[in-house]
């Protein structure tokens, strides 16, 4: 079983969005198992699974239904993007290693060059350079910026395909990860100097939280501003830890928090870790919630 998390440059038009997760709910085996769409952000995510013949069927399904419904010219959000497909990463799941999911995004990658034109670069697991492992690495400069500078920086030429970008489409970035937790707070004040500062504190590059990757963006249609947060390693820093944080900083700017948005999926440890903390509960873990228990004790009554 893999996962598969695209997230796609549309977040009004809900119809485009619907046609984009019908693409990838044709294919026999793959299962859509959350949708979200965000219209300050102009974007969408989809998670879905299945096995991997399948999983990689939807990608390429989904790439050919961005290319032809998206157009990067036209498109206007507060988060950075590079393509109409804009990531496309792929996570291991039962009975898959990483090295499978490597596989089956270089495959795909090859795939949209070839049948879509859309060039590709790698990220995470799946990057064949040093320098593009980190998800925000290979989208510096976002669609405008690199549709100039891959045609005369080979630096930031794609991995396949090029040197342009796509003229309506850009590129798509393929990768393999391990699962993260995309997560989003969102403060009581339209100053969006607070939110940047708070995101440039907490995260792990600037030397705070680990495994915390964050930004600060407006959310005009909202009248608020959010620390929007990828979380790459629940385990080292869980959403709670996060949002505690969050509150703490914004609380010393007088700023309080109006909710936090969970982005797709999130596991269930992750809600147990919270439980447990927030209860003050000792000697808590997973062999303590009773599904966990029948899941494992009596498998066919999952």
């Amino acid at each position: 079983m893999v996962e598969c998390v695209p997230n796609f440059s549309e977040g009004r038009n809900l119809e485009t969005v619907d046609a984009l997760v019908a693409a990838i709910a044709s294919v026999p085996g793959s299962r859509i198992l959350h949708r979200t769409s965000d219209p300050d952000h102009n974007r969408s995510v989809v998670t879905f699974a299945g096995e991997s013949e399948a999983v990689l069927k939807s990608a390429i399904l989904a790439a050919d239904a961005a290319v032809r419904l998206i157009d990067l010219n036209r498109h206007r959000g507060v988060h950075p993007r590079l393509g109409a497909l804009d990531v496309l990463p792929f996570v291991p799941l039962a009975g898959t290693s990483m090295d499978d999911c490597v596989a089956l995004a270089r495959h795909a990658g090859a795939r949209i060059w070839e049948e879509l034109h859309i060039p590709v670069y790698f990220y995470e697991a799946a990057a064949l350079r040093p320098d593009r492992v980190r998800l925000e690495d290979v989208r510096r400069g976002q669609f405008e910026g690199l549709r100039q500078a891959a045609f005369f920086d080979e630096s930031r030429a794609p991995d396949i395909g090029g040197p342009g970008l796509h003229p309506t489409a850009g590129a798509v970035i393929v990768g393999a990860r391990k699962f993260l937790i995309a997560y989003n707070i969102n403060l009581q004040t339209t100053d969006l100097e607070i939110a940047k500062t708070i995101a440039r504190d907490i995260r792990e590059s600037s030397g705070g939280l680990p495994a915390v990757k964050a930004l600060g963006l407006p959310l005009q249609l909202r009248g608020l501003v959010q620390v929007s947060m990828n979380l790459t390693d629940f385990e080292q820093t869980p959403p709670h830890v996060v949002y505690a944080e969050v509150s703490r900083r914004a609380a010393a700017f007088g700023v309080e928090i109006e909710a936090s948005e969970l982005i797709g999926l999130m596991p269930r440890k992750a809600v147990e870790m919270a439980f447990a903390e927030l209860m003050k509960l000792r000697q808590f873990g997973s062999a303590r919630i009773i599904e966990n228990v029948l899941e494992s004790a009596l498998p066919d009554s999952a």
